[in-house]
């Protein structure tokens, strides 16, 4: 497994440590950056400073394939933006991203025949506000209704 060299004046490693200790990332954000790192360059079997954007590219597919999800996803690209871009200087590689996948959307008819099958008018009303303001399925389940208002609810403005 090939590492970023051990700490020695001047080292590559010994730069990225002390690139984020200059901009005051904690202890937690420097041992994952540098995991990250070490990780690609595992991934490498070569040092990271010749990677390319194929590389790279190669290195996010593996960790898509693996699993990784979104949050962590964001964290590996956080870690190899900030590497290439303050300790190498090679912004040219800094510009990384990973897809997203799209959420699904009902067809106009699809949320026709879903807001048709309740018997209920009150539930229909809901799913048919709940559609038309495009709401998320977790945004519908945390929308919960204000109890003990007095008085009708106040007009928008």
């Amino acid at each position: 497994m090939t590492h970023l060299p051990p700490a020695a004046s001047g080292s590559m490693r010994e730069c990225f440590v002390a690139d984020m200790a200059v901009r005051g990332f904690t202890e937690k954000t420097r041992k994952d950056y540098l995991r990250t790192v070490e990780s690609f360059a595992a991934f490498l079997e070569r040092s990271p400073s010749t990677a390319t954007a194929e590389d790279i590219r190669r290195f996010q597919i593996r960790q898509s394939e693996q699993g990784l999800h979104a949050p962590a996803m964001n964290s590996t690209v956080a870690a190899l933006r900030f590497f290439f871009n303050h300790t190498l200087d090679r912004p040219d590689l800094a510009r990384l991203r990973y897809s997203r996948k799209l959420p699904v959307v009902l067809s106009p008819d699809e949320a026709a025949r879903l807001i048709a099958a309740t018997t209920c008018l009150k539930h229909r009303a809901a799913l048919a506000v709940a559609y038309g303001a495009g709401l998320r399925p977790a945004d519908r389940v945390a929308a919960t209704p204000v109890v003990g208002r007095p008085g009708p609810v106040p007009p928008l403005r």
